[in-house]
């Protein structure tokens, strides 16, 4: 009867960690699918109010625009997950 009971946990573990790992793939992909039409979208906001869309400057402008954005939001998620008493994934160690 334990043996059953063994089993039954260790399927219990392996579904959990199956299904954890589902939904890690499944935000990835779809984050990736709303980076790309961010970047679209910013991209043509871009060629309207510069004209010279695809220059070296507005390429440079738009690189550091998008990286400013990426910074705010990690930056922020971080807060909130902080505020919600959240950990983080990666954890930095400090040399002292």
């Amino acid at each position: 009867m334990a043996r059953r009971t063994d089993l039954r946990m260790q399927s219990l573990v392996t579904i959990r960690s199956l299904l954890q790992t589902m939904i890690t793939l499944a935000s990835a992909s779809l984050g990736f699918v709303s980076a790309l039409a961010w970047n679209d979208a910013i991209k043509a906001t871009f060629k309207k109010f510069l004209p010279e869309g695809e220059s070296l400057p507005a390429l440079y402008i738009y690189a550091a625009a998008a990286t400013i954005l990426a910074i705010s939001v990690v930056g922020f998620l971080s807060w909130v997950a902080s505020k919600i008493g959240g950990e983080a994934i990666i954890n930095r160690e400090v040399d002292g």
